[in-house]
């Protein structure tokens, strides 16, 4: 149960602290040219909460049923992208360091390979809920290098 909770709550940070530093109104994110990629502003406000929503869940059946290794690795793999993404959150909205914000989310979203391996370890259903995650979490990292090359 420490495991589930643990899992839970990193999806909690994860979603307090993006929410803390993400400024997507600011006058200095709507004046940055935008990658020609970039999906419009709702399809954000859409992939958001239910990546957050299965994280949460894929976590917890992570945590019931997985075996102690696969517990430990897909949290120690979460813990750490979701430092790494909320490292992106800090660099790319306060000091706007576009190339190290660029960066440190590359590295999220490789670390989450192991966890949705893992998940999919565990459960093939929670693992394909969790595949918009990977998929988001990829777009997002070349959308932020995007910006970094665009926004010198």
């Amino acid at each position: 149960m420490i495991a589930a909770v643990i899992g839970v709550g990193l999806v909690v940070i994860y979603a307090v602290g993006s929410a803390l530093w993400v400024q997507s109104a600011s006058s200095w994110y709507t004046a940055l040219r935008r990658p020609p990629w970039q999906p419009p502003d709702v399809a954000f406000g859409l992939i958001w909460p239910y990546n957050f929503i299965v994280l949460g869940i894929v976590l917890f059946n992570l945590a019931r049923n997985g075996s102690r290794t696969q517990v430990t690795v897909g949290l120690s793999f979460f813990a750490v992208s979701v430092a790494a993404s909320l490292a992106w959150s800090y660099l790319f909205y306060g000091p706007h360091q576009m190339v190290a914000a660029a960066s440190a989310l590359v590295i999220a979203a490789v670390l989450t390979l192991p966890v949705t391996a893992v998940i999919f370890q565990t459960s093939t259903m929670h693992g394909w809920l969790l595949v918009p995650y990977q998929l988001w979490i990829g777009i997002a990292a070349s959308l932020s290098c995007g910006y970094a090359v665009l926004n010198r």
